[in-house]
């Protein structure tokens, strides 16, 4: 685990908790400290829509189709940046079936690999995570909850607990 490089993370934020909801935006920490995100416009029979869901992430239907991006220019750019590499995400129960419907419905094949990020941390990050997590992202101060937000937290915390230290 310690000689890992930099992990590529990724974060979905999407229309609500269940089974039919969908992907509205995409966002990601890359390896050199840049970050990717995108609103993504649904598909139309993409229609479940959950105001709980949207009281967390502050994007409305209006916002999705006035800057969302349609979702094979999504899934290209995705394919783009991560190509033949393994991207990690803290919640792969719901943002990988997540990635799936996105590049589904494109008809685009995923060109790179979804993991849970549980599989790159240690005992030691584990056992230091929540708190390191917390402090880092109060140290942010970021004012809106957005993907590429989330994933770069994540990366950071994987950064600072790599070697089972906050």
């Amino acid at each position: 685990m310690k000689n890992l490089k930099t992990p590529l993370i990724v974060d979905v934020e999407a229309s609500g908790f269940g089974p039919f909801s969908y992907p509205i935006e995409v966002g990601l920490a890359l390896d050199q400290g840049q970050k990717y995100c995108s609103l993504v416009i649904p598909a139309p029979d993409w229609t479940h829509w959950d105001e709980q869901a949207e009281s967390v992430h502050h994007v409305s239907r209006d916002i999705l189709r006035e800057y969302g991006k349609p979702i094979e220019a999504v899934a290209k750019e995705l394919n783009r940046l991560l190509q033949n590499k393994i991207v990690y995400t803290d919640g792969w129960v719901v943002d990988k079936p997540w990635l799936d419907k996105l590049f589904y419905e494109s008809r685009i094949r995923p060109e790179f690999t979804v993991s849970c990020l549980e599989m790159i941390l240690s005992e030691e990050q584990m056992e230091i995570w929540h708190a390191t997590k917390d402090r880092i992202e109060e140290e942010m101060d970021v004012q809106r909850h957005r993907a590429s937000n989330d994933a770069y937290l994540i990366q950071k915390t994987w950064l600072k607990t790599r070697n089972g230290k906050a």
